[in-house]
């Protein structure tokens, strides 16, 4: 398993977040100031936008995420994006969060699989950085911060062997392989199957370097070519357009990790369940303590709630009516919910703290004592720890 696949999974999924409520906030703004409670005015999403992505591109917070590590289960993916949704004046519910969370993988799963080669999936991860650095083009602060992290991860990842792409792009499969969730948008467009599976084409343009297939030739013991001979590819395939810029800026050439959203079609924001998308394994995860002190220390400098108290916070919801999110959250009672998820109410600090405080005991609960006694004290004290990390956030 690759040790640096958690940066750019956060930061594709991270991405797709921002594409979905950047989508969803245009199309619910019907007002251009705040006299109306309750509407998103155009300042409010900007809003928004900003704080989303100035706790995730906050310095100290890149820094441990982009330490040598494993990636996380999808239950501790869910909560950080979720803490990160929260770091605004916006509050999603957990039947909204469900869904933004499938539409999220689905999405950054279809641009692994379409992936012409491991390396170029550097390149989907700058096209989100790109149109992330956009939608805060004006305000300086969230740029500055957007543009040292993409200088960070190019001097990190610029270094990497075509072997450890291949073994990144291997963990993200994996990952990922348990994800069939259908999606309105890319069954519209004939890219997804009835039971959530991909559609992959057999034409276009081969990747890059690469020569386009249905040739064979054959060579002597001293490397001359003797013959050549043609087969059928089932496919009709063309030369390889140029390589994509791999620099701070520039033409990436590959359209994966772009905002494929729009506010004139908020239907594109629909899932519907093929098979669910959750762990298989119920047995219990031996590292699931040190993913949440590890997800203690990445978040350790989020801001969960920079607006002051007596401002009202917006709920936004990712579906189409009241009754339709009704009959998501009743549904979602009466059968597993996904990922085996702790739903934690963001909208107090306490409560949060409560939830997490209960984790991190059943951690804790049922494992061996240590031989050294100092380590079992240590040991106690990691979920107090981490919930007075939160407490400051």
């Amino acid at each position: 398993m690759s040790v640096r696949t958690l940066p750019l999974v956060f930061i594709n999924l991270g991405g797709e977040m921002l594409y979905i409520l950047d989508q969803r906030l245009q199309a619910l703004n019907t007002s251009e100031d705040n006299s109306e409670k309750g509407v998103w005015s155009e300042y409010d999403r900007k809003r928004v936008m900003n704080d989303i992505v100035g706790t995730m591109f906050n310095k100290g917070f890149m820094d441990e995420l982009l330490k040598p590590q494993q990636l996380y289960s999808h239950r501790t993916l869910k909560t950080v994006l979720t803490r990160l949704a929260h770091a605004s004046i916006m509050r999603l519910n957990p039947a909204s969060m469900d869904r933004l969370y499938e539409l999220m993988i689905m999405a950054v799963k279809y641009q692994v699989f379409l992936c012409p080669r491991p390396r170029d999936l550097l390149l989907i991860s700058y096209n989100h950085i790109d149109t992330i650095r956009e939608l805060v083009k004006e305000t300086p602060v969230a740029m500055n911060q957007v543009e040292e992290a993409h200088r960070k991860i190019v001097e990190v990842y610029s270094s990497l062997s075509e072997g450890e792409f291949q073994l990144l792009r291997q963990t993200l499969l994996i990952f990922l392989q348990d994800s069939h969730v259908r999606v309105s948008l890319f069954m519209k467009n004939k890219v997804q199957n009835p039971n959530g599976r991909f559609v992959l084409s057999t034409s276009g343009p081969v990747p890059h370097g690469v020569d386009i297939p249905g040739l064979i030739r054959t060579f002597d013991s001293k490397g001359k070519e003797v013959k050549q001979s043609e087969f059928p590819t089932g496919g009709s395939y063309t030369s390889s357009i140029r390589e994509g810029s791999f620099e701070l800026h520039g033409d990436r050439v590959i359209r994966l990790g772009l905002n494929m959203y729009t506010v004139n079609h908020p239907e594109e924001t629909h899932t519907s369940k093929a098979s669910s998308v959750k762990q298989t394994d119920d047995s219990p995860n031996l590292l699931a303590k040190e993913e949440l002190n590890q997800l203690a220390r990445l978040m350790g400098s989020m801001k969960a709630d920079n607006t002051p108290k007596s401002e009202p916070n917006f709920r936004i919801n990712l579906f189409t009516t009241d009754e339709e999110e009704e009959e998501a959250r009743t549904a979602g009672g009466a059968e597993e919910p996904l990922f085996g998820v702790i739903n934690i109410q963001a909208m107090q600090d306490e409560q949060v703290a409560t939830e997490l405080a209960r984790i991190a005991g059943q951690f804790t609960e049922g494992e061996e004592p240590p031989d050294n006694p100092s380590s079992s004290s240590s040991s106690s004290n990691k979920g107090n720890d981490l919930l007075a990390m939160m407490d400051h956030l």
